[in-house]
């Protein structure tokens, strides 16, 4: 045995391992107060990711940016928010958002230009024939009733207004507040929250949600609950720990433990120059359980030893020989399944991985060392009492009913081993169902409980409005630009031909002639256009007779219809396949409305025609087209234009609004486009992308999943080649297998049959899966052969199993697991799914170690044992 021979400096030389580790610890705890804190789940994707780029790029072109919604609702009066005193707040709520930016970076701000609320936005009626009028929707607060309604009826009378800035119902009105930065989400929500309580009791109700704020105040509250959660769980695990060992200067040891590595760890992570991101903060939670494994196991065979002889260094040499080979394979096995995570294609993902990784080992060196130096500089008197045999009788009881439970299980497990195997197969049947129902799916609004304010304010809101969630498809035309030179070449050839008479024929040449010159002065398409007009104007102007006027009238509509060729929306027949295009995605159900210039030209083109209903529809032409939009350019926002479509009208940008963020409502959208285009091709070849938020969730969400499921796969042959290493046997490798694999899919299985989401913490568990469960595979199965080469049958060698080895088997279960039950009451979902799922996955391997092995055991005994001779008996 050679275990203790690792521990000897902690038996030697106490004091100085423990001054030594504690100053290494606070050493990288510095490293702490240095902390960068990143909410933004975009960078679960690299930064060089394509999707992210190009949202980017998106975001740069169509000046977007992302956006807190402020809805403001009134369900108890008439006419909802449009009354004098909803809409004099709503008015003071939009003046005061607008000044908002944060003092110590004033970089982060609310983008005023682009707000959208009632004082900022136009109304658009006609002036008279072929005239168009905009005016501020709500330049002040209205006295009158009469007043109210009149900016209601205005607002909904507006396509681009109604659903999004106003419910159709007219019971409430959206503030729209783009924001430099996302990190400023949290901020803008605090200050309107404020703003609010100002208000006293009102029948309006305030709502502040949107992906921004939902991810900004995710992270703030996240730092918070794990400042709770984590101490909460290590007071669970320390009264249970008291519970069994009686001992609080003994079970303080483990807690030092957990407290070093957690330390050292974050301050390793950060020190490194690492963000704390939504993953790495729940680096704490993962490594607790895991260290306080390994240090229950030499706490409950010191516990159940140190007795025999009364020597803490015989007993801890004693202890360590037989623990150290387990645990230090529990380590590695643990670390390993960890540090796979870096092979996932998610940044974040990846330095979660392998600094847990580095945290699971720092434990191991920790325990081994510290544990046993701890026990070390303990007084004789503390040690007194402490183990099975001690004075303590209510304790021994309390054991004794451990050991008669234990005593039963070894015989259960010995008769009934058969029907274990088969309700094992039975078991791996129906959570391979239970797999077979999981979805893949994710919201960050959801990492709210559903009694929280951003909840009801998702609830709410998209109850009211067409959508809070944004995605923006971007469509391009995909022809290629003419050149000047091209250009030229394509008039000469069409004025050649409308040519008729010998007159017609000269003017034609000599136009062609003006072209190629024009065209041979630079590469400038637009100039190009534009110093061909102004000759073309002079010669229409200089006409001599009606002959030359209707030619060069004729050379001038030529040109305005190549010069529109490429504005590929402005072309009627495009704008009228993009509103057939909105209305299929509508009605798939996940699109409440979509925004696009489709909307806005029909609007401007209605009032110019008079108003009426029925003049709401597309002008015939192009140039009919670009009369709206040039009408729109009179507005006070002219540039909003240009959120739509870029200037050389190649691109559109259509604002996709969903009432639902999940993943597979993004998804059914993208299907929903992909059937259109199948059977609706545009007019003109385009190319489509898409960007925002709700899209780049799926994104890295799709990325995830397929890397966990690499990483978990190459993770488990790497697990499963250190089991044979351990055991140095393919088949006992396989055995400790076992645990593992049953508990995967009982807690997978679990997870379909109960229509729990794949989510983020439900992906990075299968690590801890991996860890946990082989963990007590291997204690079990190592002491079981040590056992079985002493005593020589599975019969009497079940006997010493079932009791100090599996003492502390059950002893981590109980602990460990009912120790993280406090996270249940997490006002945040992901912490909930942490502490339920590392209470089941302790449980499950548990009881898997504990009936499982031991029925395989016995049925593979002759094959698993090498025959041994014990005196007084026949091998």
């Amino acid at each position: 045995m050679i275990g203790h021979k690792w521990t000897l400096p902690a038996l030697k030389y106490p004091r100085l391992i423990i001054a030594v580790m504690t100053t290494l610890t606070l050493a990288l705890g510095l490293m702490i107060p240095r902390i960068t804190v990143d909410t933004n789940p975009e960078n679960m994707l690299a930064a060089d990711e394509p999707v992210r780029l190009f949202h980017n790029e998106v975001k740069r072109e169509f000046s977007l940016h992302d956006v807190v919604v402020l809805g403001v609702v009134n369900e108890r009066h008439p006419d909802g928010v449009f009354n004098p005193e909803s809409l004099t707040r709503i008015l003071a709520l939009s003046r005061f958002a607008q000044e908002l930016s944060d003092p110590d970076n004033p970089e982060r701000r609310v983008v005023r230009r682009y707000v959208i609320a009632p004082d900022t936005v136009d109304s658009i009626e006609q002036d008279g024939p072929g005239q168009i009028r905009f005016e501020w929707l709500m330049p002040t607060a209205p006295t009158s009733r009469e007043e109210a309604l009149a900016v209601r009826d205005r607002a909904l009378g507006n396509p681009l207004l109604r659903g999004t800035m106003v419910s159709e119902d007219g019971q409430a009105l959206a503030i729209y507040l783009p924001i430099s930065s996302k990190e400023y989400a949290y901020q803008v929500r605090r200050a309107l929250l404020d703003k609010i309580a100002e208000f006293g009791p009102v029948d309006d109700q305030y709502h502040i949600t949107g992906l921004p704020v939902a991810e900004d105040t995710f992270g703030v509250e996240m730092f918070t609950q794990m400042a709770v959660s984590a101490p909460l769980a290590m007071v669970a695990i320390f009264l249970l720990m008291l519970y069994f060992f009686r001992k609080v200067k003994m079970i303080i040891a483990p807690m030092i433990v957990a407290l070093l590595t957690v330390i050292a760890t974050m301050g390793m992570l950060i020190g490194t120059g690492y963000t704390v991101h939504i993953m790495s903060s729940m680096i704490p939670i993962f490594l607790m359980p895991i260290t306080v494994v390994a240090s229950i196991h030499i706490l409950s065979a010191f516990f159940d030893k140190y007795q025999e002889s009364r020597d803490r260094v015989r007993t801890l040499k004693e202890v360590m020989d037989n623990l150290f080979t387990p645990i230090l394979y529990t380590s590695i096995t643990s670390a390993a399944g960890f540090a796979s995570l870096a092979l996932t294609p998610i940044p974040p993902v990846r330095i979660f991985g392998l600094f847990v990784a580095f945290g699971i080992m720092l434990a191991w060196v920790l325990t081994v060392l510290f544990i046993p130096a701890y026990i070390m500089l303990l007084k004789e008197s503390t040690l007194a009492d402490f183990g099975v045999k001690g004075p303590d009788r209510q304790r021994q009881e309390k054991v004794s009913a451990l050991d008669r439970h234990l005593n039963w299980l070894g015989g259960f497990t010995f008769k009934y081993f058969r029907l274990i195997l088969i309700l094992t197969v039975v078991t791996l049947g129906v959570a391979a169902l239970g797999i077979s129902r999981i979805t893949v799916n994710d919201n960050p609004v959801k990492w709210f409980t559903e009694k929280h304010p951003i909840r009801e304010a998702d609830r709410v809101l998209n109850h009211h409005f067409a959508g809070t969630y944004e995605a923006f498809l971007v469509l391009e035309s995909t022809d290629q630009q003419l050149s000047p030179a091209a250009a030229a070449q394509l008039l000469g050839q069409t004025l050649r031909e409308a040519g008729i008479g010998p007159e017609e024929k000269v003017w034609a040449e000599q136009a062609a002639a003006e072209a190629v010159a024009v065209a041979a002065a630079g590469d400038d398409l637009e100039g190009f256009f534009q110093e061909l007009e102004t000759r073309w104007e002079d010669q229409l102007f200089a006409a001599a007779d009606d002959v030359a006027y209707d030619f060069w009238a004729t050379a001038m509509n030529h040109l305005v219809a190549l010069q529109g060729r490429g504005e590929v929306f402005k072309q009627p027949e495009m704008l009228q396949w993009l509103i057939e295009l909105e209305e299929h995605l509508i009605r798939g159900g996940t699109v409440g409305k979509s925004n696009s210039v489709t909307s806005l030209v029909r609007k401007v083109y209605q009032e110019l025609l008079g108003g009426a209903p029925g003049d709401y529809r597309l002008p015939e032409s192009a140039a009919g087209v670009a009369q709206t939009m040039m009408a729109f350019q009179n507005s006070h926002k002219p540039d909003d234009l240009w959120h739509l479509v870029t200037p050389d009208f190649r691109k559109a940008n259509l604002w996709l609004q969903l009432r639902e963020g999940d993943n597979q409502v993004m998804e059914q959208t993208l299907a929903d486009l992909e059937r259109f285009l199948a059977v609706n091709p545009p007019p003109t070849a385009l190319e489509h992308h898409w960007a925002g938020q709700t899209y780049i969730n799926v994104v890295w969400q799709q990325k995830m999943v397929y890397g966990m499921l690499w990483a978990f796969l190459g993770s488990f042959v790497v697990v499963y080649l250190l089991m044979t290493l351990l055991f140095r046997s393919p088949l006992w490798g396989l055995l400790a297998m076992i645990p593992m694999t049953v508990t995967i899919a009982f807690i997978y299985g679990l997870i379909g049959f109960v229509g729990k989401d794949y989510d983020m913490p439900v992906a990075v568990l299968s690590s801890l899966t991996l860890g946990l469960a082989v963990d007590f595979a291997i204690h079990f199965l190592q002491r079981s052969r040590m056992a079985y080469d002493r005593l020589g049958s599975w019969l009497l060698a079940k006997e010493e199993i079932f009791a100090e080895p599996s003492r502390a088997i059950t002893r981590n279960v109980i602990v460990v697991s009912v120790g993280f039950v406090p996270l249940l009451a997490a006002p945040l979902v992901p912490y909930k799914t942490v502490g339920f799922f590392i209470a089941a996955i302790l449980a499950v391997s548990g009881l898997a170690t504990m009936f499982m092995l031991p029925a395989t055991l016995r049925l593979l005994e002759r094959r698993l044992f090498k025959p041994v001779r014990v005196r007084g008996q026949e091998s």
